[in-house]
């Protein structure tokens, strides 16, 4: 096999047609992040409207991941609505897992940004729809740098990170300079690690699907990350994932957070600044890009109710139902899918993150490089990568705890993935 080749108001409730109806329950399995979570209340109104009741599964990510992978794959049923991304959705859409998505004219395909539109299609093909999209960026406590006489500029080095992670930090009273994910899995610290990476020089694998962890990029972007969380992180590190350094975040305990654009919209502190991800030298793909988006399972009986909730939760009107919700407003509001988001005046006024935000998804670069010879930026855009990826997880996390040397983890994720590069018929 050639290794190229594998490569809430009434008017948001008025986008639904009558079919939803047909439907008397959807059952939704979701990632338990901020926006899925206020999704739960909103979507109350759906169902005042239509009459479809709404089976929340709301599940860690990793959990997810490995639940709904197992369950569309085998056709098992349990699921009328999935959260995907877009390492699953063009993959998925062209092995017939799910099934292709057309909206209404009213729904404006056209006005979903480019970059999410892209990485959730195959061949042209919408596969899912993105309910939120991010990058990656610098969320630093500008205050604590003002104090320090430190710095974050836009793409700054590695070093001058660093150093400003030491400079702010002060375990003693509670602030620790650098938050990082640490807790393995290929979408949780891999994620971060693999934008390290590539801003090192660094690639998962060459153009003929050989495994390059042992190169000295990968070496060198690994010693980094473990020497600064090591030294200015907080204890337990290995296992923080995204909601868990969102809660240290906003009980004060974090300097600087480099992850999701997302998570600006539910950081509770004040004098938070923004910088674009900083590289070693390479930026391309130093800041990654992806989309939570709704995908419809194969086969389900339910498929014209699970689209119509899918064309309404993902539509313009339903940003207008957050924005106006007393309980939420405009700085809740799911971003980084719509172009449109971005010039209502009350987003404006009420997300100070996002230009930063904007800007980091439009420089996000998916696409092969000859450094990076496969699609994806904090992942490669084939089967095998969740396998590889958690494989190679594991031994980052090892690494982190200092339950191994970054030399022997690293020879271990090579092993581990040549292994399974080989089983899957890449090379013999």
């Amino acid at each position: 096999m050639s290794f190229k080749k594998a490569l809430c108001a009434a008017s948001a409730i008025a986008l639904m047609s009558g079919s939803a109806a047909t439907a008397e329950s959807l059952t939704i399995a979701i990632v338990n992040n901020g926006h899925m979570i206020n999704m739960q209340t909103v979507a109350k109104a759906y169902t005042d409207e239509t009459g479809v009741e709404l089976n929340w599964v709301s599940l860690e990510e990793g959990v997810l991941r490995e639940q709904v992978t197992s369950d569309t794959a085998t056709g098992g049923g349990q699921y009328d609505v999935i959260n995907i991304g877009m390492q699953e959705a063009p993959i998925w859409g062209a092995a017939g897992w799910i099934e292709p998505l057309n909206f209404s004219a009213d729904y404006d395909v056209d006005d979903i940004l480019p970059a999410m539109r892209n990485g959730l299609s195959h061949e042209g093909t919408l596969y899912a729809a993105p309910f939120y999209g991010e990058s990656s960026m610098v969320m630093y406590r500008k205050d604590l740098t003002d104090a320090a006489g430190v710095t974050i500029a836009d793409n700054d080095s590695w070093d001058n990170v660093k150093a400003a992670a030491s400079a702010i930090h002060d375990p003693d009273n509670g602030v620790y300079g650098a938050c990082l994910r640490g807790k393995p899995g290929w979408g949780d610290n891999m994620a971060f690690i693999t934008t390290v990476v590539n801003s090192f020089g660094g690639a998962w694998f060459d153009a003929d699907g050989h495994p390059q962890l042992d190169s000295p990029e990968w070496n060198a972007a690994i010693n980094f990350y473990v020497d600064l969380l090591g030294n200015y992180g907080p204890p337990g590190s290995e296992g923080n994932s995204f909601n868990e350094i969102l809660a240290l975040y906003n009980e004060g305990k974090c300097g600087l957070w480099i992850d999701a654009t997302i998570a600006a919209s539910f950081l509770e502190v004040d004098g938070v600044a923004y910088a674009q991800s900083p590289n070693a030298g390479n930026p391309v793909g130093a800041n990654w890009l992806w989309a939570w988006a709704m995908a419809i399972p194969a086969g389900s009986p339910n498929a014209e109710a699970a689209a119509d909730f899918i064309e309404w939760a993902t539509s313009k009107d339903y940003v207008q139902a957050v924005g106006n919700h007393a309980e939420f407003g405009w700085g809740s509001v799911p971003t980084g899918q719509r172009a449109s988001t971005y010039a209502i005046p009350e987003f404006q006024a009420a997300a100070s993150f996002a230009a930063a935000e904007l800007a980091a998804i439009e420089s996000a670069a998916p696409g092969s490089t000859d450094l990076k010879p496969y699609v994806g930026v904090q992942f490669a855009a084939i089967p095998e990568f969740p396998e590889v990826g958690s494989a190679v997880a594991q031994e980052m996390a090892a690494a982190l705890s200092g339950a191994k040397s970054v030399e022997d983890a690293l020879a271990a994720s090579q092993e581990a993935a040549d292994a399974i590069m080989r089983e899957a018929g890449y090379y013999e």
